[in-house]
């Protein structure tokens, strides 16, 4: 490796990058173009950087595969700072391999932690933690012990696991002052405010309630039956039942455990779970069919009994129901929840993360565009778009996960 593309990598890791780019902004050897693309991506122009990193991954020879591979791993970050989460996860996997026969254990990590960044984003909980329990951070520079953590913090958060939340995020800003990186130490301190906000809602006894993720958490193991709306469905002592593919079931659920302990009528349960605003005979027949549907499901955690004026959830003894819920309300609740990290993403991205099609995104994106609450830059597969976020609202940390067994 010559002086120049030596002192420009020095730069890049001493955070001058106008001083890398003057080094090699005219040179088109393929390690240069793996540093202007490094370079670019840190001044945020990702097109140009993946572009220059791509090149720079063809041009490196067969006996260069390291040098390859450490530029696939790059194109992953910047698509995973682009929130471009659809991009095949196939060549970091081969990547990451490459890096560890070649003994570049720091970098083979690196893109282990991608890995699981994006596991987490999208839900797939279980296969996050089994390529962190592979990882050992211990002879990792402070840096990756830093962002190591912070993977492990994001997976805790996600399954409400709060203590241990709170622990790696402490482990994370340690190992980030021992770094003497200032970046590193603001993203713990960003994730222990967000873990430290409210982060849902609770209505129980017709009351509603503001709650943190350990209040969350207390919840879901105090033997009540809790009726979640961010993974739409039926929770007592570890047992769940799933119905995010039953939009109706859940409506009703829903509604039914916000009325409790009284019930729900009729007409409120039809408009929630129908959007019916008269009452006739077939739409009360249709009613009791989901009711008795719902019933079926429900019958190992609870009861759905009839009432004089519609239907109530009964729990059995002294347990009670709880209806857990997002801070915003609306149609568009979840896509909001994502968008309120502040970070631009693809429709693509976030229908992945919400599990829906990608039309069915786009539509919503654009009646939330239209209303006012959304913006976009860029156009066709580059287009982004944006929210501005929302004070105490901790974005990711209670979405619907994938139904993969945690």
């Amino acid at each position: 490796m010559d002086s120049l593309i030596t002192a420009a990598a020095r730069a890049i890791a001493a955070g001058d990058v106008l001083g890398a780019l003057k080094r090699v902004a005219l040179r088109d050897d393929p390690a240069a173009l793996a540093l202007r693309g490094v370079a670019m991506a840190r001044l945020g122009d990702f097109a140009r950087a993946r572009s220059l990193l791509k090149a720079a991954a063809a041009a490196f020879g067969p006996a260069e595969a390291i040098c390859r591979a450490r530029c696939i791993v790059a194109q992953a970050e910047i698509d995973f700072a682009s929130r471009d989460l659809s991009a095949s996860s196939v060549d970091l996997d081969g990547a990451r391999t490459v890096l560890e026969h070649g003994g570049d254990w720091v970098n083979a990590a690196h893109a282990g932690h991608l890995q699981a960044r994006r596991l987490v984003l999208i839900g797939r909980l279980k296969e996050a933690k089994d390529i962190l329990d592979g990882l050992d951070p211990a002879p990792l520079p402070y840096a990756y012990r830093a962002a190591h953590e912070l993977v492990v913090a994001a997976l805790a958060i996600r399954r409400l696991q709060a203590r241990a939340a709170h622990d790696a995020i402490a482990r994370a800003e340690a190992a980030a002052r021992r770094a003497g990186s200032a970046v590193l130490v603001a993203e713990a301190q960003k994730t222990r405010r967000a873990l430290e906000s409210p982060a849902a809602r609770l209505i129980r006894d017709g009351r509603e309630q503001i709650a943190r993720l350990e209040e969350v958490e207390s919840i879901l193991t105090c033997g009540a039956v809790v009726v979640d709306a961010f993974r739409r469905a039926v929770q007592l002592d570890g047992r769940s039942v799933e119905l995010a593919t039953r939009p109706v079931l859940f409506a009703l659920a829903r509604s039914l455990a916000q009325a409790w302990p009284r019930g729900a009528t009729r007409g409120r349960l039809l408009a929630d779970a129908f959007g019916s605003r008269h009452i006739d005979e077939s739409q009360r027949a249709r009613l009791r069919v989901e009711i008795g549907r719902l019933r079926a499901e429900l019958s190992d955690l609870c009861h759905v009994v009839a009432t004089s004026e519609g239907y109530a959830l009964a729990a059995e003894g002294d347990r009670r129901v709880v209806l857990l819920k997002s801070l915003q309300d609306g149609a568009h609740a979840d896509l909001m929840g994502v968008l309120a990290d502040g970070e631009a993403w693809s429709s693509s991205g976030l229908a992945l993360v919400l599990g829906r099609s990608q039309r069915s995104v786009q539509r919503a994106l654009e009646a939330l565009a239209g209303a006012g609450q959304v913006q976009s830059h860029g156009d066709g597969r580059s287009r982004r778009w944006v929210a501005p976020p929302i004070p105490g609202f901790p974005t990711g940390l209670l979405l619907m996960t994938s139904v993969t067994p945690v």
